[in-house]
């Protein structure tokens, strides 16, 4: 297959300690070129996001490096966090870029995953569009019951059980859920209260599973080392739900139970798109497209 440009996001199980982080990011950043673009740590969640990107094959490589480097440093029977995880590298999702087509990234989680359970001899799931079971497109439907549970459901339920390996989870690295889909944004909202039962109240009214806004996964979870709660988001569209709409609608929940936001963060990285639409639509711009932001006139010229 020709070596076309992609990115790659993985999700490790790990936030607490840098050097374990590092060592992570080391792995990935040694392979020619493959180049990291932005990495971010969590103690609460404790997990770390790597977003990297390159030609295909550097970008395969580096994911394996990387799922190996965690297999070794991350044990599982000792990871507490407030954010889901069935894997030491629980998510792994490659995205297209450029002229890079969705199929294309399919076929690059496969042979991924494929490496993963060959080499490393860590169980793999396959999510979102490179999933080989329908009910296995959405990756809380993967990740349900997390490590504690499915390393005991997986041997006994087939529906359960991994796509590559197994049936038995890896004894401290459990299994990689490995995918291909759109850019998502990653984006969570923190409210100034340690009332739980508020974020995942709000978690519920906006996500899209409970008919809520379109193309929006949201839970409630809380951060016990700042004496607050957040609702953490993946946009899945950014254009059918643009990120200032989630920001307004989370306010005014918020303030229906009497919570102020405290701040909102990003994990990763956003396209430019996502904050000219967010932009615009704060401040109600009529007319409005990319081709007024300077830069892209440049760009086009």
């Amino acid at each position: 297959m020709k070596d076309l440009l992609v990115e790659c996001v993985p999700n490790f199980s790990e936030g607490r300690d840098g050097s374990k982080v590092d060592a992570l990011a080391a792995a990935i950043a040694s392979v020619p070129g493959s180049s990291i673009l932005h990495r971010t740590s969590d103690s609460d969640h404790n997990r770390s996001v790597i977003t990297f990107a390159g030609r295909s094959e550097a970008v395969i490589e580096s994911a394996l490096r990387a799922a190996h480097v965690a297999r070794e440093l991350i044990d599982l029977n000792h990871h507490t966090g407030a954010h889901p995880r069935l894997g030491a590298l629980d998510v792994l999702p490659f995205v297209p870029l450029g002229a890079t087509s969705l199929e294309s990234c399919i076929e690059f989680a496969h042979r991924a995953g494929k490496r993963i359970w060959d080499e490393l001899g860590i169980p793999v799931y396959f999510y979102e569009v490179a999933a080989l079971r329908p009910e296995r497109q959405k990756l809380e439907n993967v990740r349900r019951g997390e490590f504690e549970g499915l390393r005991a459901e997986a041997l006994t339920d087939t529906a359960k059980a991994p796509d590559l390996g197994g049936p038995a989870l890896h004894p401290t690295a459990g299994a990689v859920i490995v995918g291909a889909r759109k850019f998502l944004i990653a984006y969570n909202i923190n409210l100034r209260t340690p009332d739980l039962g508020v974020a995942k109240a709000i978690a519920k009214q906006i996500r899209a599973s409970s008919g809520g806004l379109p193309a929006v996964k949201a839970l409630g979870l809380a951060l016990p080392s700042r004496g607050i709660v957040q609702v953490s988001m993946n946009l899945t569209d950014f254009e059918q739900t643009p990120i200032h709409v989630v920001f307004l609608e989370v306010v005014r929940l918020a303030a229906e139970y009497g919570v102020e936001v405290e701040e909102s963060e990003l994990i990763g990285l956003m396209p430019r798109k996502a904050l000219e639409i967010a932009a615009a639509g704060l401040l109600k711009l009529s007319d409005f497209d990319s081709s007024r932001v300077v830069e892209n006139r440049l760009e086009s010229l």
